[in-house]
């Protein structure tokens, strides 16, 4: 495909060569047939699609060329003609050639998409298309292949490759029972997978699709500058025609047309756009459009929720107290209990205390609401929160101010008692994200001037995270309409995107001027409502697209200013009889790959992400 445009152009530039080197010797004529055979061949698909144009009462910049070219071999200006389509044809060629340079990443993720599934049937493997692929079949996935599908993994482990759904090039391990994605590469190991999700509802193609759609998506600018082009470019046909009825030079005029095309400004916007977003999904960010990108450029207030979004959104052991037990044996007395409940605090407390070995419990008995208790050695111990302690005459006195302290923080203390009497406390709390930390530092460095915090959660936790993160305001024990209150309150004092994962926040990421969903980890509630998604959990990612969106947003008005100054130049340089056809097309042509080049520089991006 490309060669078969860049004939055209080579064979034109030859004949320029030849047309130049019979001038040289006098042969006039075969100069001239040299030079205006250049200007068809150049200059065909230039008048066909100026044609095509007309057809759908639309006036293109093919036409203003086409329009020039003609007239310049109608006054026998062969080499003006030849120069101006050649040199057109030449710039749409570098144009189309570093455009599709700028879509690599979306390409990348086509050639990541897996074609061929081994499915497992009663110990027999076939493969079979990786759409045909249904749900719950078996998959087996050798070392160095692609997962075809979603799923869980039900045999085997592995070191997976995420990189296409997360960005994230480390590999992580899995095993039975954990989740694994479509696109994703089996580095090391064997796997079965049962299906989940297959063709075109994995994630994986979700994200394809998501990026393929936002592309083709439109920014503000972008729409601006098109409507102002629909009415600009007939007022240039205008002013190229009085401009020959004022001055009689109608080489003046076919000049005057040509060089002010709008050329590099109708693509100043397109293509910054097409690479920033392009650069957002390389590095596992989702933006689905250029009006949120532009949007996301210009936020200066950002609302987090806090479960989930600033935290891990599970508990965590995060301090452990001893108070007439020794820590070993106050944590292998909780384990002990714990291991038999199957509650989120349970599991936190049993994956905490490393210690294999567990004492045998006898009578246990879960008591819902309140915690665990069982004979350990003919004594009872217990493991849960003051109202199980109460309820069984523990006497929790030498721990009160403990548990205060505890609760004060946020935390929730679990209280380890032995024979009626508290031993110690293990304080359970959801713990926030390392990435939360350094992401906050970065969005006050990129410009946003407030963060706040909207939870559900209570007045204690809230301040403790808000004081954690060093977040200028927070907002606790919220509903979600509540949530919608605050945000519009807050829309008074500037542009605000609003961060979420959970269905409760859905409503405020409609709401907000922009919606940014954790991907992964997020419900499909809120990453449908949202108009940006993280595919996973790091927040430093959401440092990258903004910092990314405020390049993208500067690198739109460099290319606008740069494209006006060299039109209105060029312009001038015409009414003061300093630029010609040729020359000020070469410029013109010039000043588009320019701006397509300084576009491109969106694709390197980093900001700040590792």
């Amino acid at each position: 495909m490309k060669g078969k445009k860049l004939f055209p152009l080579l064979l034109a530039a030859i004949l320029i060569i030849l047309s130049w080197g019979f001038k040289l010797f006098d042969y006039k004529i075969v100069s001239n047939i040299l030079m205006l055979t250049s200007a068809v061949v150049s200059g065909y698909k230039v008048l066909k699609s100026a044609l095509l144009s007309l057809k759908y009462k639309t006036i293109s910049i093919n036409l203003l060329v086409s329009i020039a070219a003609v007239g310049a071999i109608t006054i026998g200006e062969y080499w003006e003609a030849a120069a101006v389509t050649f040199l057109f044809s030449l710039g749409g060629f570098l144009e189309s050639y570093t455009l599709q340079k700028t879509r690599n990443a979306l390409k990348y993720l086509i050639d990541m998409a897996p074609k061929m599934a081994h499915v497992v049937k009663d110990g027999i493997v076939e493969d079979v298309s990786a759409e045909d692929v249904k749900i719950k079949d078996i998959v087996a996935v050798k070392s160095g292949e692609k997962i075809p599908v979603d799923g869980f993994v039900v045999k085997g482990n592995a070191s997976v490759n995420q990189s296409a759904i997360t960005g994230e090039s480390m590999p992580v391990d899995v095993n039975v029972g954990s989740f694994v994605y479509s696109g994703t590469i089996n580095e090391n190991g064997y796997i079965e997978v049962e299906t989940v999700n297959s063709g075109e509802d994995t994630t994986f193609s979700k994200i394809l699709y998501l990026v393929e759609e936002a592309q083709g998506e439109k920014a503000p600018t972008q729409k601006f500058i098109e409507k102002f082009s629909k009415y600009y470019t007939p007022s240039v046909i205008l002013a190229s025609i009085i401009t020959f009825l004022v001055k009689r030079d109608l080489m003046m005029a076919l000049t005057f047309l040509v060089i002010a095309c709008p050329g590099a400004l109708v693509i100043s916007t397109p293509i910054s756009v097409v690479s920033a977003i392009g650069n957002a999904a390389k590095h596992g960010v989702i933006i689905k459009g250029g009006e949120y990108l532009e949007n996301l450029g210009k936020v200066n207030i950002m609302a987090f929720d806090k479960t989930g979004t600033l935290t891990e959104g599970k508990p965590f052991v995060v301090n452990v107290i001893s108070a007439g037990a020794n820590r070993d044996e106050l944590l292998k007395i909780a384990k002990s209990l714990e291991i038999r409940s199957e509650h989120p605090i349970a599991k936190a407390i049993t994956s905490y205390v490393t210690d294999e070995e567990i004492f045998d419990v006898d009578d246990f008995v879960s008591v819902t609401g309140e915690g665990v208790k069982g004979k350990i050695n003919g004594d009872m111990n217990y493991a849960g929160n003051r109202k199980l302690m109460l309820n069984n005459g523990v006497n929790i006195d030498g721990i009160k101010d403990h548990m205060e302290r505890e609760e004060s923080l946020g935390r929730t203390p679990i209280v380890v008692a032995k024979n009626g009497g508290a031993i110690g406390i293990i304080s359970i709390s959801d713990k926030v994200k390392g990435s939360s930390i350094d992401a906050i530092k970065e969005l006050k460095k990129l410009g946003i001037k407030k963060t706040v915090m909207l939870t559900g959660d209570n007045e204690r936790t809230a301040r403790q995270v808000k004081e954690q993160l060093d977040l200028d305001e927070y907002f606790s024990e919220l509903l979600p309409d509540e949530k919608l209150k605050i945000l519009k309150f807050l829309k008074k004092e500037g542009i605000v995107a609003m961060v979420g994962d959970g269905v409760n926040d859905a409503p405020s990421l409609a709401y907000a001027d922009v919606g940014i969903s954790m991907g992964l980890g997020g419900t499909d509630v809120a990453n449908d409502v949202s108009n940006i998604t993280l595919t996973d959990d790091n927040l430093k990612k959401l440092a990258f697209v903004v910092g990314l969106s405020r390049a993208a947003l500067r690198n739109m008005k460099q290319n606008i200013y740069f494209s006006v100054f060299v039109v209105l130049s060029l312009l001038l340089g015409v009414i003061y009889g300093d630029v010609f056809l040729a020359s000020g097309m070469f410029v013109h042509e010039a000043s588009v790959f320019i701006v397509t080049l300084n576009a491109m520089r969106l694709m390197k991006y980093k900001g700040r992400l590792r």
